[in-house]
């Protein structure tokens, strides 16, 4: 864990953080009362590209402030023991209109998925999209966990691959597993294991329009 104390004159940073308002790679937390809600936060940042959040400001941007030790101890707790693998974030206290505005800054992670455990138990990987959490889809999920065993893509390209890229080149929205399914006329496992494969060569990529899992050809990423 890293913890640092930023001088007062670092309050025209925050504030312009604040201004930004939430988005993908950055949140406002009025205060923390649940672990396990703050290990989503942190999933779902490590799983995409990072970001950081304000914890004393609330959603409207007003500063409300924290007791920052109670608030460092309660993400500390969700960071290593509801994530799986355990994660790192580093944190920085600001001083603005006499109030505490903590920042907590988590890394993308090399080792997606990261998944929270939720209140009933179970393990489950979120993303960050907009200025949402969701629940990242199960083949992105799939897609991240056959990148982890270090060996390089394989497929042969065949007529279903070959219906599935043509698909994705002629949509400038993006298409659906379903999509790519009906047009291959093949199962959903066989169409997966040809999306995956293609998304690891760096032919297709995968992308969350308006919460719903895409296929988009590299290309016109």
């Amino acid at each position: 864990m890293g913890y640092a104390q930023k001088p007062i004159k670092s309050k025209h940073y925050i504030q312009e953080l604040i201004e930004e308002g939430e988005h993908e790679h950055q949140d406002f937390k009025f205060q923390i009362s649940d672990a396990r809600k703050i290990a989503r936060s942190i999933s779902a940042f490590a799983n995409n590209d990072g970001g950081r959040l304000l914890v004393g400001v609330k959603d409207n941007g007003s500063i409300a402030g924290v007791e920052s030790d109670e608030e460092m101890y309660m993400i500390e707790q969700a960071a290593l023991m509801y994530c799986r693998p355990p994660q790192q974030v580093e944190f920085s206290t600001y001083r603005i209109e006499g109030r505490t505005v903590l920042k907590v800054d988590i890394a993308q992670t090399r080792q997606r998925p990261v998944k929270a455990q939720d209140a009933d138990g179970s393990w489950k990987a979120y993303y960050r999209v907009a200025d949402e959490n969701i629940l990242a889809d199960p083949l992105h999920v799939k897609l991240w966990q056959s990148s982890k065993d270090g060996n390089g893509a394989q497929v042969v390209y065949g007529d279903r691959e070959r219906t599935i890229v043509d698909l994705a080149v002629s949509s400038s929205c993006g298409v659906t597993v379903d999509e790519c399914m009906r047009q291959a006329h093949s199962s959903r496992q066989m169409v997966e294991q040809s999306l995956i494969a293609l998304c690891r060569m760096g032919t297709l990529a995968m992308r969350y329009v308006d919460g719903d899992l895409k296929i988009f050809h590299a290309e016109t990423e």
